[in-house]
């Protein structure tokens, strides 16, 4: 039987590379930044399709990517995998003071709040916007800024839809070149976000719920195309009342 590799091995190996390979010994973290970004969505989509053996080769090569900077942090004389291992357990276990330390149970955003000065430190300018209002307000709900339940954040979302109606009765709308018009921009956005918070007082990622409707939307709009071709119709001249008799078809069939 084979030996298992560990991950002693797995750092050996990057090293070699290093050493041995000219891509690899040219690359730098500023080099690597694009491939863990597509490396993450990679794991992303593997998830998504719910594909074991997809999940398991993305995840190596998502690892790949810790290997990688580990060893340039290293060779810089910065920090290397050891210290990045001892950090990680550290912080796992202070995490969990009820399960490490004897100490109780406590909100992970309540303790992180304790170490920042503004619920904005550290969290990345280029998070997607959905997840970035998600992280915003479920870091102000750490420091107590937050709904008591979800009949709070239920109102402010009808709230703002009022103003961005009252946005459109007054005639706001995109100029002849497509610029938005400024106010309803704003009340549209803060619509947007009432909707996230809502997601997150009722425990659902906007993120997720998002892209499952997406997926939800696509299916059902290539069933309708698939079924106007069956009848001859011409989806970009059958207009909107026809269309929405085929939508309802194909949603009455699930």
């Amino acid at each position: 039987m084979q030996q298992r590799g560990g991950l002693d091995d797995a750092l050996a190996l990057m090293k070699d590379l290093r050493r041995r390979c000219e891509w690899d010994a040219a690359q730098t973290h500023e080099s690597l930044r694009p491939y863990l970004i597509e490396e993450a969505y990679e794991v992303d989509d593997a998830i998504r399709a719910g594909r074991d053996d997809a999940l398991r080769s993305e995840l190596g090569d998502l690892l790949l990517q810790v290997l990688f900077h580990s060893v340039v942090a290293e060779e810089r004389g910065a920090f290397d995998f050891r210290d990045v291992v001892d950090g990680f357990l550290a912080k796992m276990k202070s995490r969990h003071p009820h399960l490490y330390g004897g100490g109780e149970r406590q909100s992970w955003e309540g303790m992180k709040a304790k170490q920042r000065d503004s619920i904005v430190d550290g969290l990345p300018a280029d998070l997607p916007s959905l997840h970035r209002a998600f992280r915003l307000q479920d870091r102000a709900a750490g420091v107590g800024f937050d709904w008591s339940d979800a009949e709070g954040p239920a109102a402010k979302v009808e709230e703002e839809l009022a103003e961005v109606r009252h946005e459109i009765a007054a005639g706001a709308h995109a100029d002849a070149h497509g610029v938005p018009d400024a106010k309803l921009e704003e009340e549209l956005g803060d619509l947007l976000f009432s909707a996230v918070n809502l997601c997150r007082k009722l425990g659902v990622h906007p993120s997720l719920a998002l892209d499952k409707a997406n997926v939800k939307f696509a299916t059902r709009f290539q069933s309708v195309e698939h079924l106007a071709k069956q009848r001859g119709i011409d989806v970009r001249t059958a207009g909107l009342e026809r269309l929405d008799e085929l939508w309802d078809e194909v949603k009455k069939k699930g």
